[in-house]
């Protein structure tokens, strides 16, 4: 059933129809346009003024006529049917099913847009998520509530170290269920299949909801599919009482299609051709993960974006790290000389690591010793450069011991298995035993108490060294 029909449009650009403008017409509604066979093609309006409105389709406009379409305007927004089913289903980025099951049997449709959360009703994140990698849970801590994304570069392994994630990840604290959240917008075919296959085989789709828009899908489908992805978030979190772990891949082809949709509308653009309202529009994404008062559920965000030309200063990456608490980086130079992850160890960073560590929450010596290996790390890449000018053989004793160090550390606690999965003890374990490598004297940022329990000894009290 059609309701009230306007007869003809402007014109056509590409993927935007231009019809007159008409009352009673919201942003970001919903119309359908008719072409002369009858066929019936969705849009979302995008523009609106005082002469015409802007309709971007969910599909190409073969076969629309000027004179012979029809456009319905359906005065509501895209919605999503949210519902217990939700949960181990695979959705394209409208929302529909695409894994050959049935449709989602609920009349709760929700706008995808969603709502801002009430400042006054946040709580500050404070629970610790456990990835079981170690460069993230020692030095780089994931908190539940938190937004921190990873910032890769083309060819790095930003999609295996995503899927490992989804496997391993849990919340040590609470008793509520956990879920994921998987969006992936303009990934090619053999990513998504990667991915619906590395979640199968490891027994962790009955968890994820996932949604897909292929790099064939359409740009506006691009821009819709995170919004849809977070709209199922917030049912889970704040209805069902879930924790939330929310991946979307790769936000860089989300802004590529923001962009496009800009250049349509012949707007002025800013940096680098994107539009001046790139910084609000991601805010719109970002600002929708956290915790809310005298609710159990929470929604973690970890967006993954590709950074053109490795370059972090590029205004994506830039305004990302403007919105979030911190960021991952996945360093080039490491990946090249085989370690998996390649997690850079100073660049990375996560501003609310230190609220979710400690005593009651991982283990009272977390803290010094992230701090000790931060320092001891970036000593060691002050060597390396003061080693490139005078040779490796002038350097001093204590130097020389600070490059066995980085190397170890490089090769024994930041890498690890794609499919090994570390305890948090593990982890602080492991990070001890990297520092018994230094003499106890280089162990400033540590307590002499922690130091007396933690650091490995041989059975004569001294330190043990490998």
């Amino acid at each position: 059933m059609r309701g009230l029909e306007y007869h003809g449009i402007l014109r056509a650009d590409g993927p935007i129809v231009i019809a007159a403008h008409r009352e009673n017409v919201g942003f970001s509604e919903l119309a359908r346009v008719r072409d002369r066979t009858g066929e019936l093609r969705l849009g979302r309006i995008v523009d609106i003024s005082e002469q015409a409105i802007a309709v971007q389709l969910f599909s190409e406009n073969t076969g629309i006529s000027i004179d012979e379409s029809w456009i319905e305007y359906l005065e509501k927004p895209l919605t999503f049917r949210v519902g217990d089913g939700i949960v181990g289903r695979i959705f394209n980025g409208l929302g529909d099913p695409i894994d050959g099951y049935p449709p989602i049997t609920s009349s709760d449709l929700r706008d995808i847009n969603g709502r801002p959360i009430n400042p006054s009703a946040r709580v500050y994140p404070r629970d610790f998520i456990q990835t079981g990698i170690s460069a993230i849970d020692g030095m780089n801590t994931l908190i539940r509530g938190q937004k921190l994304p990873i910032f890769s570069g083309n060819g790095l392994p930003h999609n295996r170290l995503a899927a490992q994630i989804v496997r391993q990840a849990r919340v040590l604290s609470g008793e509520s269920q956990f879920a994921i959240v998987f969006a992936g917008m303009g990934i090619k075919y053999d990513v998504a299949r990667f991915f619906i296959d590395s979640f199968e085989k490891s027994g962790v789709l009955s968890r994820v909801v996932m949604f897909l828009s292929l790099a064939d899908s359409p740009s506006i489908e691009r821009l819709v599919t995170p919004r849809t992805a977070l709209t199922a978030a917030e049912y889970l979190a704040y209805e069902k009482n879930m924790h939330v772990l929310v991946v979307m891949t790769d936000m860089t082809n989300y802004c590529e299609a923001l962009r496009e949709v800009s250049a349509a509308r012949n707007e002025v653009p800013s940096r680098k051709g994107y539009p001046g309202y790139l910084y609000s529009d991601l805010a719109s994404l970002y600002e929708r993960a956290g915790k809310i008062e005298n609710c159990e559920g929470s929604i973690t965000q970890l967006p993954i974006l590709s950074m053109p030309n490795d370059d972090i200063s590029h205004p994506i990456p830039d305004l990302t790290g403007y919105i979030t608490e911190g960021q991952i980086v996945l360093e080039r130079d490491l990946s090249q000389r085989g370690i998996y992850p390649p997690i850079a160890g100073l660049p990375s960073l996560s501003r609310l690591m230190k609220d979710g560590i400690g005593e009651g929450m991982t283990r009272e010596d977390h803290r010094d010793l992230a701090a000790q290996l931060f320092s001891a790390y970036a000593y060691v890449r002050s060597v390396r450069d003061l080693a490139a000018i005078i040779g490796e053989e002038e350097l001093s004793d204590r130097d020389k011991i600070y490059l066995n160090f980085g190397d170890r550390f490089e090769r024994e606690f930041l890498a690890q298995g794609e499919f090994e999965n570390r305890s948090i003890e593990q982890t602080l374990d492991l990070g001890w035993k990297m520092l018994s490598i230094l003499p106890e004297a280089e162990l400033v940022r540590i307590p002499p108490k922690l130091i007396e329990k933690y650091l490995p000894r041989t059975g004569n009290g001294d330190p043990a060294k490998e």
